[in-house]
C-alpha cells in the first residue's frame, strides 16, 4: 500500500484532516504552500473566514481561468479568489488582528517542531531567508496552532525532542498533522508541555512505524482512533 501514498495523495490527507478542526465562524489564517489546500476540504456546513496577513478577509480558492483579477492574491503571492463578505485592509490591520488574539486559529507549514510545542519554520542556518514574514506574531496571537507537514523530509526527522533550528515561537503549538498521524502537545494549565500524545493514526502505518520516524517521545491515547484517507 505504500505506494499509493504520492506526494499529491499525502497532501491531500493532511490537508482534509486540518480542515476538520475548524468551528463554524471561525476566522483562521493559513500559511503558504500545503497550508492553502486547507480551504478545498472545509465542509459546506461550516463558514470559515480565511484571512491572509497581506490584507484579506475571506480568501477564498486560487483563481483560474482566462480572467484572472491580478489585484487579488494572497500573502504566497498567488492569485485568489475572494469570497462573498470578503474585505480587505492594509497590513497593520492585518498584524491587528494576528497580534490581538482574533484569529481563532492559523494552519502553518514547519521545519521543525518538539515535544515542548516549540515551533520552528522560518529560517535554516547558512540558507537565503527572505524574512521571517508574520508567522512569530501570529503563532502568539492565533487561539489554536495547527502544524501541518510531511512527517520527514529527505530522510529527515522533523517532530524532534528539541528544536535545533531557530524559533519561531516557544510552546504554542497545539497540534502536529502528518501524512502519518496527528499528535496533540498536552500543556497543562500553566502551559507547561507534558509532551506530545497520538491521537491519530493512518491505518497504513504502525505505531512502531511512528516510532521510527519521530525523534520525540510520546504518549499513545487511550482513544486512539484512524486517520481518514
Amino acid at each position: 500500500m505504500m505506494e499509493l501514498l504520492t506526494k499529491e495523495k499525502v497532501r491531500q490527507i493532511i490537508a482534509k484532516r486540518a480542515a476538520k478542526e475548524f468551528e463554524d465562524g471561525d476566522v483562521v489564517t493559513l500559511g503558504i504552500g500545503l497550508p492553502t489546500e486547507v480551504t478545498k476540504y472545509v465542509p459546506s456546513d461550516k463558514r470559515v473566514m480565511f484571512q491572509s496577513e497581506n490584507g484579506v478577509l475571506g480568501v477564498g480558492q486560487n483563481q483560474s481561468g482566462e480572467n484572472i483579477d491580478k489585484k487579488v492574491i494572497n500573502a504566497g503571492g498567488a492569485y485568489v479568489e475572494a469570497v462573498q463578505g470578503a474585505c480587505f485592509y492594509d497590513s497593520q490591520m492585518a498584524f491587528i488582528l494576528m497580534r490581538g488574539g482574533h484569529i481563532d486559529a492559523t494552519v502553518l507549514g514547519a521545519l521543525q517542531v518538539d515535544e515542548l510545542g516549540n515551533l520552528a519554520n522560518w529560517s535554516v542556518p547558512g540558507k537565503f531567508t527572505p524574512g521571517m514574514g508574520g508567522a512569530m506574531d501570529l503563532v502568539v496571537g492565533a487561539k489554536k496552532v495547527i502544524v501541518v507537514m510531511e512527517h520527514t523530509s529527505k530522510g529527515q526527522v522533523k517532530i524532534v525532542k528539541k528544536c535545533n533550528l531557530p524559533l519561531t515561537a516557544s510552546s504554542e503549538v497545539n497540534l502536529i498533522i502528518t501524512e502519518k498521524c496527528v499528535f496533540r502537545v498536552d500543556f497543562d494549565e500553566n502551559k507547561i508541555s507534558r509532551g506530545l500524545v497520538l491521537e491519530e493514526i493512518n491505518p497504513m502505518f504502525s505505531i512502531d512505524d511512528i516510532k521510527r520516524t519521530t525523534e520525540a517521545d510520546f504518549r499513545v491515547s487511550e482513544n486512539l482512533i484512524e486517520m481518514e484517507i
